[in-house]
């Protein structure tokens, strides 16, 4: 499983990642309700992740939670290029009570991100609710995914931050589903 640290004046992380377990995971960043965003993600990705985090959380939790981001996307990256047998394109809509959340992205070695969700202000717990683009910001671009999450109804916050991670973490499944029939997904011959 690959692993990597990473250490600035901010936070000092380490994790693994495993894009083909079994959804297990193992978090401890400090900021409880990101912890348990983490921990929906692997289980409905599928992936396994232990991520450990040491961040200035006395500033606030944005450097922790983008910095999580980062190295969870390099991670990713380590793991699928260069790409061969695997579906590369996934989507996912997930509904949590009144919110729906649609998550398309492709796993293509070019980074993009778009991020069509309400504004999100206040905070849940000591997550602060804009964070959640800010950790796919840092993800989609580290992971090299070209990701586009958008908002297709509802209010609750809660709801709305946590659909999207899941609806990420299954369209991310998705695209890694492999298939060997597909060798190498693009007409390029690389990604």
């Amino acid at each position: 499983m690959p692993t990597r640290s990473r250490k600035t004046k901010e936070t000092d992380i380490t994790a693994s990642l495993d894009i083909y377990g079994k959804g297990v995971a193992e978090i401890s960043t400090g900021v409880g309700y990101f912890d348990h965003m983490l921990e929906s993600f692997a289980r409905h990705a599928l992936m396994d992740i232990s991520l450990q985090c040491k961040g200035d959380l006395h500033v606030d939790s944005h450097h922790t939670v983008e910095d999580c981001g980062i190295v969870l996307g390099m991670l990713f990256a380590d793991s699928v290029y260069p790409i061969a047998q695997i579906e590369r394109f996934g989507e996912a809509h997930v509904v949590m009570d009144e919110a729906c959340v649609q998550a398309v992205l492709d796993v293509c070695n070019r980074p993009f991100f778009v991020w069509e969700l309400p504004p999100l202000s206040g905070a849940l717990g000591t997550f602060d609710c804009e964070l959640g683009e800010e950790f796919f910001k840092a993800f989609a671009f580290n992971a090299r995914i070209c990701l586009h999450v958008v908002h297709k109804r509802g209010h609750n916050r809660h709801h709305i931050i946590e659909a999207a991670f899941k609806s990420c973490a299954l369209a991310l499944r998705r695209a890694l589903a492999q298939n060997a029939r597909v060798q190498i997904p693009s007409t390029k011959g690389l990604l």
